[in-house]
């Protein structure tokens, strides 16, 4: 009995390291958990789906899931809540607004760093995009974002959170073929989650 308790004993405190690595490796801004989440209906989330979601399948699935919604209501709060969940069941993730994502694409052009750059993002199970679209992009920057997604497309898995509505997005995009592609690796297999709310 004791060497089972040692064992048990020995098992969780491994299993929190690798926990507390994976969450300080995600960066995320909030530390958010589902357990922490307003599920209420008025918020616009179903509660069933949510927790679902939490469980991960999706992320073994590599689907993505889309976080929509005015500014204000808790896109940010509830993409960490999902990250910090995915981190529970060992995968890792990384957190990142989309305007500083691109401003490192920009240094890694300039640095010769861009191959090794894609790499490392095509190897997290799950990356989380804030802000995405909010600021106007160049024709570069759209390819940047679309060789990010190429790599990851059927192989890891992408959360968007996002006050622009998904029509909006083609328009926000300068070229319509860039356009096209970036929106069949991101939408057509996602969850929506579309929070209400002040």
């Amino acid at each position: 009995d004791r060497l089972g308790l040692l064992i048990d004993r020995e098992c969780t405190h491994r299993d929190n390291n690798r926990l507390k690595r994976r969450l300080k490796a995600a960066r995320l801004p909030i530390p958010a958990t589902i357990e922490d989440l307003d599920l209420s209906p008025s918020r616009g989330l179903d509660r069933r789906n949510v927790l679902q979601l939490a469980q991960g399948e999706w992320l073994r699935q590599h689907l993505n899931i889309l976080v929509l919604g005015p500014t204000g209501v808790g896109k940010t709060f509830l993409a960490c809540a999902l990250a910090h969940a995915a981190c529970r069941h060992n995968f890792n993730v990384r957190f990142q607004r989309t305007s500083r994502l691109l401003h490192q694409t920009t240094l890694a052009h300039a640095d010769g760093s861009y191959p090794n750059l894609l790499d490392a993002f095509a190897r997290i199970h799950l990356l989380v995009l804030d802000d995405w679209l909010r600021d106007p992009l160049t024709r570069l920057q759209s390819q940047d974002l679309l060789e990010i997604l190429d790599d990851r497309y059927d192989r890891a898995s992408t959360l968007v959170a996002t006050q622009v509505p998904v029509a909006e997005w083609h328009a926000r995009l300068p070229d319509p073929t860039i356009g096209d592609a970036i929106l069949d690796r991101l939408v057509h297999n996602a969850y929506r989650l579309a929070l209400k709310g002040e």
